[in-house]
């Protein structure tokens, strides 16, 4: 297997919160970005694989991980994030980039794609959505009750449910009950990444977590659909019952001429499920683009 010098650093975003990167490859430019609470590591089949022929840039989002400290708390907002991905590009010095969001990661583009179209060449959503996801998800509507339940419970006692929050996390019945919602198909993904990702979410600061996901409720980006002129290709997983296809399809109705792929047993980590089959589609689409 080839392995890639990696370049990392940091870009300072326009509140001075510092946006931690890293690059490797050379080629035209792929910038992936992850969900919300989740890492890096959630594209290394992805990396791997394209660092061969293109220059990959991965990163963490505010508030997430090594992009921290938040400069200002009220700049945790979907504005913000479309403001660092544009920074981001511009202070790589990239003219423009293939741009491909995972889940929270599409509302982010969406929103960068607002304030500056130009900085993308083309456009992909992996199980992605433009407005509030919540409502029906895993087939109920009780996950907004409870969120608002939880932030009231911790603004009362947050020491005490910040630790409730990281033993629930990172408890392995937690993992597995979020792989059979519709989070990760475990026949296909390596439970490893499932565990990676369940340790990311723990350890990220609560309060930060539930203001970026009121944020994704409030956001609707159903506008800034029709606008979108560059080419763009949407993936949706079918057993996704994190953010079911109908959002996927709602992009495919809304954007002129938007590629649609559907991926039979994908789960809402469709990239994790079948990598070899989703780099395959990415690199027939930028081909054609």
């Amino acid at each position: 297997m080839n392995t890639f010098e990696k370049n990392t650093g940091f870009y300072k975003s326009h509140d001075g919160t510092p946006i931690y990167y890293e690059v490797r490859g050379s080629g035209d430019p792929v910038i992936f970005i992850y969900g919300i609470a989740c890492l890096i590591n959630h594209w290394h089949h992805q990396v791997r694989h394209f660092s061969e022929s293109k220059k990959t840039v991965v990163f963490d989002l505010r508030g997430h991980h090594r992009s921290q400290p938040v400069m200002d708390p009220q700049q945790l907002t979907m504005e913000a994030m479309g403001r660092d991905l544009v920074g981001l590009i511009e202070g790589l010095g990239l003219k423009n980039a293939h741009v491909v969001g995972h889940s929270f990661g599409a509302p982010v583009i969406l929103e960068a794609y607002r304030q500056n179209p130009d900085v993308f060449r083309s456009l992909c959503f992996i199980n992605g959505f433009a407005k509030n996801p919540i409502k029906g998800m895993f087939g109920l509507d009780v996950i907004e009750p409870f969120f608002y339940f939880i932030r009231s419970a911790y603004q009362q006692s947050p020491e005490m449910w910040g630790t409730i929050w990281r033993m629930a996390i990172e408890n392995p019945v937690s993992m597995r009950l979020a792989a059979l919602a519709g989070g990760f198909n475990l026949r296909l993904t390596h439970f490893k990444d499932v565990e990676v990702y369940s340790r990311g979410v723990a350890h990220m600061e609560l309060s930060i977590f539930m203001a970026l996901f009121e944020e994704m409720m409030r956001f609707n980006g159903d506008d800034i659909l029709p606008t979108i002129k560059h080419p763009t290709l949407v993936i949706a997983g079918e057993n996704d019952r994190v953010t079911p296809k109908h959002f996927q399809e709602d992009f495919i109705s809304m954007i002129p001429h938007a590629e649609y792929m559907q991926v039979p047993y994908g789960s809402h980590c469709t990239q994790l499920d079948f990598p070899d089959y989703v780099n395959l589609k990415l690199a027939e689409f930028w081909e054609r683009v």
